[in-house]
């Protein structure tokens, strides 16, 4: 699976934590930045992210800044992006069922590393349902003049 990966500096460690599983899960990974951990501004990753997801079909996106809440707000900015900010595996085995979530964002700051790793595998071993929650996938990609 191609995977898109950015972070700001306070996410900087826990992407290169999530880079290096999804490197030995066989991943084809293209880290977008931050390359260090001086102070940058999050919404160019998030914004380099969500260019690449849309870019390629099937592709998705990993994203962490401190909380991971700005990263998040900047990435959903994008038509056809549903960026879910995650604090278990609960939250990302929903985000990808009920949501089809195609961007996954953590919060530096808040997750713990084993979580983080959880996280990261259960949304990447989790599929859409479909059914019910493709109407409301179509909902949520309606535009502000009520066209998708």
């Amino acid at each position: 699976m191609k995977i898109y990966a950015g972070s700001d500096h306070g996410g900087f460690e826990l992407k290169k934590l999530l880079l290096k599983r999804l490197h030995e899960l066989g991943h084809q990974v293209e880290d977008v930045g931050t390359h260090s951990p001086a102070s940058c501004d999050y919404p160019d990753y998030a914004h380099a992210v969500a260019a690449g997801v849309i870019a390629e079909e099937g592709s998705i996106g990993l994203l962490t800044c401190g909380s991971g809440i700005g990263i998040s707000i900047a990435a959903n900015r994008h038509h056809g992006i549903r960026a879910a900010l995650c604090h278990n595996s609960l939250e990302a085995e929903l985000a990808r069922k009920h949501n089809d979530a195609n961007v996954l964002v953590m919060g530096g700051r808040l997750v713990g590393e084993a979580m983080a790793l959880d996280i990261l595998e259960k949304f990447l071993s989790t599929e859409f349902e479909g059914g019910r929650h493709a109407n409301r996938i179509v909902k949520i990609e309606i535009t502000q003049e009520g066209r998708q």
